[in-house]
């Protein structure tokens, strides 16, 4: 199990490391993820919770944004309505207004509890519009993305055993034909 996690944690790092890159996300910016724990360790979305598994994406890819200066914000499960745990700094940088919640490995996910207990001034809010962002497992990110989600294909389609799925977002394009684009 100590290797498994170990590899998934590589994994979730490879994951963030690639997208960021991909993405071109900078210092401020919002990375989303949402993380069945269960389906990363081969159970079924829900089911199967592991603090364990969930810690070792967290240690994955939470060091790789914090060294770029890019908030996460870990998406809760629909027990929570999708909640998000972010630091209360982004919350008060992008005007997003708490609510009451502590999410729990059963109720909220263990990786947004993860999150919740690692953050030293958490904060937990009802959306947010990330630049970019991980699926582990099928939790259904879309809603926490920029208006413009764009997929992208990493190395890598999985973490642990659970299907990934990324995104980055970009500006809308207006104007019609005589308009003129970066």
């Amino acid at each position: 199990m100590e290797a498994n996690l170990k590899q998934i944690e590589a994994q979730a790092r490879a994951a963030a490391t690639e997208l960021l890159d991909i993405a071109g996300l900078k210092a401020g910016d919002i990375f989303v993820v949402g993380c069945s724990s269960s389906e990363v360790l081969g159970g079924r979305i829900g089911k199967a919770s592991s603090e364990a598994a969930a810690e070792a994406v967290f240690d994955g890819i939470y060091p790789v944004l914090r060294e770029r200066g890019v908030y996460l914000a870990a998406q809760c499960c629909e027990h929570l309505n999708r909640a998000l745990i972010i630091k209360g700094d982004c919350a008060e940088r992008y005007g997003l207004e708490p609510v009451c919640v502590v999410p729990q490995p059963k109720a909220g996910g263990s990786f947004a509890a993860q999150a919740w207990r690692s953050f030293r001034r958490p904060a937990a809010v009802e959306r947010v519009r990330a630049h970019a962002g991980l699926d582990i497992g099928g939790t259904l990110i879309g809603m926490h993305l920029r208006e413009v989600a764009v997929p992208v294909r990493l190395s890598l389609d999985r973490v642990g055993q659970a299907i990934l799925l990324c995104a980055r977002t970009r500006p809308k394009f207006i104007g019609g034909s005589r308009a003129v684009y970066e």
